[in-house]
């Protein structure tokens, strides 16, 4: 088995490999976050203290040390270890490290990383790889392996889900990492504030953060980095945000559940978080249009009026002016009265149109534009209801074996108090039409 290393051990490495890959934790205690795996009574610790490994997929964001447990992983169970890129790698590629460990009977452990890239055909490729023990795979996936990974490969890995690290597990790699390249050059050093500087904007990718370090050590690694100049030297990181992938639905997805539960504060942020990401403002306008008759609908008939303004806002005026618009309406729609009876409404209908859709229109109901329409009965019977005090008539609107009441039932929140007290009244005037 090979050697465990503290991290802090000096290593004889080549100084042209990047100081995360050199910094590589050696054994789990050096690993900073990921706690459920890397804690003495965790499953992951005892696989791996026991020198066993297992087929699986790492799932969390770039730099929270999936490579690092991979490799942990093989080296405690002694197997070879091959790493591809799906970005680049093909079946070619797979066979070739298929062929070796046959060649030298033994199974070797795969780490591919950005796996979600795979196609399906790709993925079928590792399945009787995996099944003969050829392959140990270890997948690497910033995706949801749900969505990105097909039932057959998921079937035969576990999936571990990895969280983002917390800000000052980061600034404890980094700590470590100005220690590391101190033995380069002692006069480097980075004051404490500034690391803290670097964790935070590093977004919860140790990686990143430790790419900035090196950037400074590379800029002088004879200087002692206040903040300031830290920062300067750094660039701030993008947010983390594929507009076609996971993070994309779940802001989405919190700002309209915030809109649902009336917290404006929470709402905006949502909002915030998005556009800041590089969400397109039209793509949020448009679920605010959404939002507005889902969740608002005839409790504040204004609400929609709103969203659509916003729209058109930002259509006139552009980023960032039109934005603007975009959060008054939020605020607007977060503290508006909330019904979904409308949505109710229009759910029930469709279901009962499904079902009742050979169902004939009412003869008194249909339109007579000509004689022979007329002669045959068309319109017979239709009582207009402007010739009828307050304009109310009690006629058959639906066919026999169609029950359409209660599809909308108003609750009883803002405007929607309003119109339930309207169809009491309609039902009294029908029921007084009827002589009931």
């Amino acid at each position: 088995m090979n050697k465990q290393v503290s991290l802090l051990e000096p290593m004889a490495t080549d100084l042209a490999e990047p100081l995360a890959s050199r910094i590589r934790p050696r054994s789990l205690k050096d690993i900073a976050g990921q706690d459920d795996l890397t804690r003495s009574d965790s499953w992951f610790a005892n696989m791996i203290n026991e020198g066993r490994s297992c087929s699986c997929i790492f799932w969390g964001p770039p730099g929270v040390g999936k490579t690092t447990l991979a490799t942990l992983m093989a080296e405690a169970a002694d197997l070879p270890f091959s790493h591809l890129s799906a970005v680049s790698a093909g079946k070619a590629e797979i066979q070739a490290v298929v062929k070796q460990a046959r060649g030298e009977g033994r199974t070797w452990l795969l780490f591919l990383d950005e796996i979600h890239r795979f196609n399906k055909a790709q993925q079928d490729v590792l399945l009787p790889y995996i099944e003969d023990g050829s392959l140990i795979l270890v997948g690497a996936t910033t995706e949801n392996p749900s969505f990105s990974l097909n039932n057959a490969l998921l079937s035969r890995c576990r999936v571990i889900v990895l969280k983002v690290l917390e800000t000052v597990e980061i600034e404890s790699i980094l700590d470590r990492a100005c220690r590391h390249l101190q033995q380069q050059s002692p006069a480097f050093g980075v004051a404490a504030d500034a690391l803290k500087e670097l964790a935070e904007n590093a977004d919860g990718d140790a990686r990143y953060a430790l790419n900035a370090l090196e950037s400074l050590f590379e800029a002088d690694a004879n200087r002692c980095w206040d903040r300031a100049d830290a920062v300067s030297q750094s660039l701030r990181r993008a947010a983390r945000y594929d507009r076609d992938g996971e993070a994309h639905y779940d802001l989405i997805s919190a700002l309209h559940k915030c809109v649902r539960d009336s917290d404006a504060d929470a709402a905006v942020y949502w909002l915030a978080r998005m556009l800041e990401a590089g969400e397109q403002p039209l793509y949020i306008a448009r679920r605010l249009i959404r939002m507005a008759t889902e969740d608002i609908g005839l409790a504040d008939p204004k609400a929609l009026a709103v969203a659509l303004d916003a729209h058109r806002m930002f259509e006139i005026l552009g980023s960032p002016e039109g934005e603007q618009g975009l959060f008054e309406t939020v605020i607007y729609l977060a503290l508006a009265a909330k019904s979904n009876a409308a949505y109710v409404a229009e759910k029930g209908a469709r279901k009962l149109a499904r079902q009742t859709q050979d169902s004939e229109v009412p003869m008194h109901l249909r339109n007579a534009p000509t004689k022979l329409m007329k002669q045959v009965g068309y319109g017979a019977g239709y009582q207009y209801a402007h010739n009828s005090v307050d304009a109310v008539v009690d006629q058959q609107h639906v066919p026999d074996e169609v029950d359409v009441s209660g599809l909308y039932e108003p609750g009883g929140r803002g405007f929607e108090r309003t119109l339930k007290e309207r169809m009491d009244w309609l039902e009294e005037r029908k029921e007084k039409a009827r002589g009931v």
